[in-house]
C-alpha cells in the first residue's frame, strides 16, 4: 500500500522536527499525528532530493513540493509491503511469508527480495513489542496539565467564590515546578501558561508534553493526535516540539501527576484559609508558596528540585527567542467574489486574483494576516468596527483601483470648469443620493458626455435639465441626442406659489381676515 502523501505544512514539520530538532522517528510522529512509517518516507523523499534544513526553511510550498516530488521520484519504484497486512494475513492457517512474498511482488514487480521483505516486517513486530520505559535526560521533556482540584477567587463586593484553573508544569529531569493560576482551560490561557512557564525557567525544553485535552490537541487519539495549530505555531516560535501523552496512559506523565499532587498538597491546601480577591493576587501567592517545595530536599535524590534543575536542567535547556510569542488564533476562509474575508464582522481584502480560494487568516489581538498555501498575501491593522471593509489598493482591479481616485470633490471642480449649470448639476446629483460615492457613475457618464458633444452644448443641456428637475445621465443624454439643447432655453423651475394663478387657488391673501 503507498504511503499516504501529507500537507507541504506537514512535510516541513516533519524535516524541522528532523534535522533543526534532532528528534526521532517516533518522537515525531507522535508530535504531528502521523505514522512512522509517514515521517520515514517524507524525510527520505527530502534527501534524495538534495534538501538540508535552511534550503527547506527558504522555499514556499509550491517550490517545496516541486523539489520534493520532481526530484524524489525514484524512491517511488519500490513500495514498501504493507507489514500491518502482512501480520493480519499470518494470522490465518496455512499462509507463510514466502506465499505474501510472492503475491506482493505479483503486484510489484520491481518490488523488495525476500531478505529485505522479511527484515522490513521483522523490525515493524519488533517496534510493537517495544514497552515505554521513561529515561528523563536533561532539558528533554517538560511535562504540562491542569490540576482537577481548583483554587478559588472571592468576588470582593458578594463575597462569592469562583473557582479558576491551576496550571501546572514540571521538568523531567530535575522535577522543578511551575505552579500557576488561570481563568480558563481555554487555548488563549493554555498558551499564555505555557509562555509564562517558558520564562519562568529561562529557557526551552527539548519537548512538551501535555494530556490531550481540547485546548492542545484538536482530535484525540492513542496513535495520530492532531495538535491544535496555535499550539503547533507555539512549538515553532520556541524551536520545541509537542508530544501529546496516551489517552488513559498517566505513565507517559507521571512526572506531571506527582507535581500535581505536590501543587495540591502544599500550595492548594494552605490557601484554603486564605482569601484572595484578583487572579494576580493569588498568582503572586502561588509564587511564594511554590518556593518551598521546590526547594525541600527530596529523600530519593538527596537533593531539592532546584538545586537539581540548576545543575542538570538549566544547562540544558535551549535559549528562550528574542521576541515572546503573540498568541495567534486561525481560521480557514474563502474569499467572495468582492475579494474580502469576513473576521468578526469586519471584513480585510486580499488580492483579487484569490477570490473563490482556500485561504489561511491568522489573527492576533492587533494584526489580521492571510495566507495562500504557506505565503502571506495579505495583512492588516485589526478593527473592531462590524459591517466596515478594509481595503487595499492593490488588492482591487484596475477598474475599481481608478474608481478611488474620485471624490465629490473632484466631480464637482469638474463639472464647474466646463460651466456653472454643470457643476450645479453635479452638486444636485450627489446631494440627492444617500451615499455619495452612488452618484459617481451618473457624474462621470454626464462629464465625459463633453467629449461628444462638446462644453458648450453640455452646458446648455445641464441648464436645460436643472430647469426641469432632472438629476440622472439619462435626462441629459436624451437632451442631447435629440437637440433639445438647440431650443430656447426654459427659465428654471420657480417655487413661489404666489407665482402661479389658478381660479381654483385662493393664494395667502384669502386667509387674511
Amino acid at each position: 500500500m503507498a504511503t499516504e502523501r501529507l500537507s507541504m505544512r506537514k512535510i516541513r514539520e516533519i524535516l524541522r522536527h528532523k534535522w533543526a530538532m534532532g528528534s526521532s522517528h517516533r518522537e515525531v510522529a507522535a508530535s504531528l499525528g502521523v505514522s512512522v512509517g509517514a515521517v520515514s518516507a517524507a524525510e527520505k523523499r527530502a534527501r534524495l532530493a538534495g534538501l538540508d534544513w535552511p534550503t527547506v526553511a527558504a522555499l514556499d510550498d509550491a517550490a517545496l513540493e516541486a523539489r520534493l516530488y520532481g526530484a524524489a521520484a525514484e524512491a517511488t519504484r519500490r513500495p514498501l509491503p504493507d507489514p500491518a497486512y502482512l501480520h493480519t494475513e499470518r494470522k490465518k492457517p496455512g499462509v507463510p511469508l514466502e506465499l505474501l512474498h510472492l503475491e506482493y511482488l505479483a503486484r510489484h514487480p520491481a518490488g523488495y527480495a525476500y531478505t529485505q521483505f522479511c527484515e522490513h516486517y521483522r523490525r515493524w513486530c519488533q517496534d510493537r513489542r517495544l514497552s515505554m520505559r521513561q529515561i528523563h535526560r536533561a532539558g528533554e521533556k517538560l511535562f504540562v496539565d491542569y490540576s482537577g482540584k481548583k483554587p478559588q477567587l472571592t468576588d470582593p463586593a458578594t463575597g462569592e467564590l469562583r473557582e479558576v484553573e491551576l496550571f501546572v508544569a514540571v521538568l523531567g529531569a530535575s522535577n522543578f515546578t511551575f505552579v500557576e493560576a488561570s481563568e480558563t482551560q481555554q487555548i488563549g490561557d493554555w498558551i499564555a501558561s505555557h509562555v509564562r512557564a517558558l520564562e519562568a525557567l529561562g529557557g526551552v525544553p527539548g519537548a512538551v508534553v501535555p494530556d490531550q485535552l481540547k485546548s492542545g490537541v484538536t482530535r484525540a487519539c492513542r496513535y495520530e493526535p492532531e495538535i491544535q495549530r496555535s499550539y503547533d505555531e507555539l512549538a515553532l516560535h520556541y524551536g520545541t516540539v509537542i508530544l501529546p501523552a496516551r489517552p488513559a496512559a498517566p505513565r507517559d506523565k507521571a512526572k506531571v501527576e506527582v507535581g500535581v499532587q505536590l501543587a495540591q498538597r502544599w500550595i492548594l491546601a494552605r490557601l484554603r484559609h486564605e482569601t484572595c480577591f484578583t487572579l494576580p493576587a493569588l498568582n503572586h501567592r502561588i509564587g511564594e508558596l511554590a518556593v518551598e517545595p521546590n526547594d525541600r530536599t527530596m529523600r530519593h535524590y538527596r537533593a531539592s528540585r532546584r538545586s537539581l534543575f540548576e545543575q542538570i536542567d538549566r544547562p540544558a535547556l535551549k535559549p528562550l527567542p528574542e521576541t515572546r510569542y503573540e498568541h495567534a488564533l486561525w481560521k480557514f476562509v474563502r474569499p467572495n467574489i468582492d475579494y474580502h474575508v469576513e473576521l468578526d464582522g469586519h471584513y480585510y481584502s486580499v488580492p483579487f486574483t484569490l477570490r473563490h480560494e482556500r485561504l489561511d487568516l491568522r489573527h492576533t489581538a492587533t494584526t489580521v494576516e492571510i495566507l495562500h498555501r504557506g505565503v502571506r498575501v495579505a495583512s492588516h491593522l485589526k478593527s473592531p468596527l462590524r459591517g466596515r471593509h478594509t481595503t487595499v489598493p492593490e488588492h482591487m482591479p484596475r477598474a475599481h483601483q481608478a474608481h478611488l481616485e474620485w471624490s465629490p470633490e473632484r466631480l464637482t471642480r469638474w463639472g464647474q470648469s466646463i460651466g456653472p449649470h454643470t457643476g450645479l448639476l453635479v452638486e444636485a446629483i450627489l446631494a440627492d443620493r444617500p451615499h455619495p460615492e452612488q452618484g459617481y457613475r451618473s457624474c462621470l457618464g454626464i462629464l465625459r458626455l463633453a467629449k461628444r458633444y462638446g462644453d458648450a452644448r453640455l452646458e446648455v443641456a445641464a441648464q436645460r435639465a436643472r430647469a426641469a428637475g432632472a438629476k440622472s445621465y439619462r435626462h441629459v443624454d436624451s437632451i442631447l441626442k435629440h437637440s433639445l439643447d438647440r431650443l430656447p432655453a426654459p427659465a428654471e423651475r420657480s417655487h413661489d406659489p404666489a407665482a402661479v394663478v389658478h381660479e381654483n387657488l385662493r393664494g395667502p391673501d384669502y386667509y387674511r381676515s
